[in-house]
């Protein structure tokens, strides 16, 4: 398995991840916090921090995303040339004619000038 490969399963890993963090938060500020009471004074168990805890690892993932990518760019071409045919030099590239148009001088109703 190429370097590339292994990047691009992990892509794909922290793009669902990231999905699945972005789809629990609630753009109101309740969210997943909310739902376990997060709106009043009491908490219960470390709720108050859930909306925190979201947004570091909304940030964390994205950041690690990006960070894939970009390392996941450097490994392309260490797997092997790849042979493009629209940059070969080697055969000259001619381009289909078409035949000229018949001059027909006659007028519209068919009848010659």
């Amino acid at each position: 398995m190429s370097a590339f490969s292994i990047f691009l399963i992990l892509i794909v890993i922290v793009a669902f991840l990231l999905v699945v963090v972005i789809m629990v938060q609630n753009p109101k500020g309740g969210g997943l916090s909310s739902s376990f009471g997060g709106g009043g004074t009491q908490q219960m168990g470390g709720v108050k921090k859930t909306g925190d805890f979201l947004d570091k690892s909304t940030w964390f993932l994205a950041t690690a995303l990006i960070v894939l990518i970009l390392a996941s760019n450097l490994t392309i071409g260490s797997g092997g040339t790849v042979e493009s045919k629209a940059l070969d030099t080697n055969e000259p590239t001619t381009l289909p004619t078409l035949p000229a148009p018949a001059l027909d001088n006659s007028t519209t109703d068919g009848t010659p000038e």
